[in-house]
Formats: C-alpha cells, sequence, structure tokens
C-alpha cells in the first residue's frame, strides 16, 4: 500500500466522470481488502446521497459540518469494507455548513480507514480549495477534450495554492480510435498519467441499474481500467472476478465498517436496503 491514505478526486469542470471515477476506485480497493470511505466534499452541488440511496432526510455531512451529528452519525456502509459519507442537497443544508470543520472530518475517518477518497466539487469556491490541500494527493480527472484539459490546469493551479500535492492524471471517456494520445495530454499538464478510462456502452446501463460499473458490468473495458488504477495507484492486488460484496444493505456504519449497524426503518422497501447506489446524476454519469 502506498503512503497516501486520503485522496482528493478532482476536475476543472463537471460532468468527466469525477464521481463515477471516485465511486469505482473506491469499490475496487474495497474489493481488494482496503477499508475504503468514500465523501461527497461537493458541499454545494451533492450528488452522493442519491447515488447509495439514502432517504432526503438522512444524515449527512452537512449536518456534520452545521454541528449537528458526528462522522459515525453521517457514514453509511455501501457493501463490505466500503463506506460513503454523503452531503446534503439543499440549499439550506449548505448555508449552514462550516467547510473548515472538514479538517476535522478527514482527520478522523484518516485514523479508521485505509483509504479516504473525498470527491470534490468543480469550480473555483472556498469548498472545493479546502480539500485539495487536506488530502496527502490530488487525483485530476479530465477528458480528452481541449476544454476540459484547460480546466485542469486550474485544478493544478488550486493545489498548489492550498498547499496539496498532486498524484497525476486519469484520462476518461478515451476511444481507441483517436489520434488524442493520452500520454501526451499528461505531459501537456507536467503530470503522471496514472490511467485512461474508456468510454464503455455499459456505463449508463449501470446508471439506471443502480449499481457501480465495476459491479454491474465487471469484464467491460471501464471497469478492467478501473482495477489497473486501484492497483498501480495503491499497490495492492485486484481480483478480477465479479464483486459479489459490490450491492450492500445502506446500513449506516460505526467508526470502522465492520462495526457497520443496520438503520433501514420497519416498512422500508427491500429493494431500497439492498442497493449499493442510486442513479448517479447524469452529469456524472460518462463514465
Amino acid at each position: 500500500m502506498s503512503h497516501e491514505t486520503v485522496y482528493a478526486v478532482a476536475s476543472g469542470k463537471g460532468g468527466v466522470g469525477k464521481t463515477t471515477t471516485t465511486v469505482n476506485l473506491g469499490m475496487v480497493l474495497a474489493r481488494a481488502g482496503e477499508r475504503v470511505a468514500v465523501v461527497d466534499a461537493d458541499l454545494g452541488m451533492a450528488n452522493l446521497a442519491g447515488f447509495v440511496g439514502l432517504n432526503s432526510d438522512s444524515t449527512t455531512l452537512s449536518d456534520v459540518l452545521s454541528g449537528n451529528a458526528s462522522v459515525d452519525d453521517a457514514t453509511y456502509r455501501l457493501a463490505e469494507n466500503a463506506v460513503a459519507v454523503p452531503s446534503g442537497t439543499s440549499l439550506d443544508d449548505y448555508a449552514e455548513t462550516s467547510p473548515e470543520g472538514l479538517r476535522d472530518v478527514v482527520d478522523e475517518l484518516r485514523s479508521q480507514y485505509d483509504v479516504v477518497l473525498l470527491d470534490v466539487g468543480a469550480g473555483v469556491t472556498h469548498e472545493t480549495v479546502l480539500p485539495l490541500g487536506l488530502a496527502d494527493a490530488v487525483i485530476v480527472v479530465s477528458t480528452p477534450e481541449p476544454a476540459s484539459v484547460h480546466d485542469s490546469r486550474k485544478t493544478l493551479e488550486l493545489t498548489e495554492r492550498a498547499g496539496g500535492e498532486v498524484a497525476g492524471l486519469v484520462v476518461t471517456r478515451t476511444r481507441p480510435d483517436t489520434d488524442v494520445s493520452y500520454e501526451e495530454i499528461a505531459d501537456r499538464l507536467e503530470l503522471p498519467l496514472l490511467g485512461a478510462i474508456p468510454e464503455d456502452p455499459a456505463a449508463r446501463e449501470s446508471v439506471y441499474a443502480g449499481t457501480p460499473l465495476v459491479v454491474h458490468a465487471p469484464d467491460g473495458p471501464a471497469p478492467a481500467a478501473y482495477r489497473r488504477l486501484a492497483a498501480d495507484l495503491a499497490g495492492v492486488e485486484v481480483p478480477n472476478e465479479r464483486a459479489d460484496g459490490g450491492r450492500g444493505s445502506g446500513d449506516r456504519s460505526g467508526s470502522t465498517p465492520d462495526a457497520a449497524r443496520n438503520s433501514a426503518e420497519n416498512g422500508d422497501d427491500e429493494a431500497e436496503r439492498d442497493d449499493v447506489s442510486s442513479a448517479i446524476t447524469e452529469a456524472e454519469s460518462e463514465q
């Protein structure tokens, strides 16, 4: 395992597959035996609550940052070894948060999990910059499109200003029939290329199925690329078989995944309890 524990997954703009990369990377690492926490650090435009199938009144990171809940209260089990900490989705949730409290949240999760993945919001705000400095390393996500690559430079500048370190670049939505060199894109940004995630026809299907791509269609090109990314990034042996534990119970966890406790109320729909995740928002569904 590499020495990094906390990774911020960031992009210069939305719609490049940042959340999808965060979740699938987390699920692969969990399958490899790492205890993983995925955190929705996009406080202004949060979408992880819907992704893990939580009710709108579930306790979230927003409640933690407003002083109304503990980190454990806002931690939910996705699958074996994998938990999520979603953020609130309403403007009222956002208005009541104190982003500076994220430092304490990250420190607590760092002490409990092998890997913490922060899904960082796009754009240039205080809430966006803060996680870049809290993480041990930043993973920059970009498509091969010139506009996306250009905006990635802003992420690099923000990371430098926040005092953070960049691990490298992940290029999503890649195609075999293209003249674009992804290594050249990384070189242009003066970053190592961590991985290239191919366009995968099963990606949209996985959205409607409500499961991460690496669980929904593990034999596809993108899941194979996510497995290589996880193995190279964290230095772990990643299994190739279908993630049998990918469909979690939605249980709320305690301080560690092993302490997860059932939070489903009597009368809840069985499918809701069994879902690892619900549909990813369309802007984040490409890969």
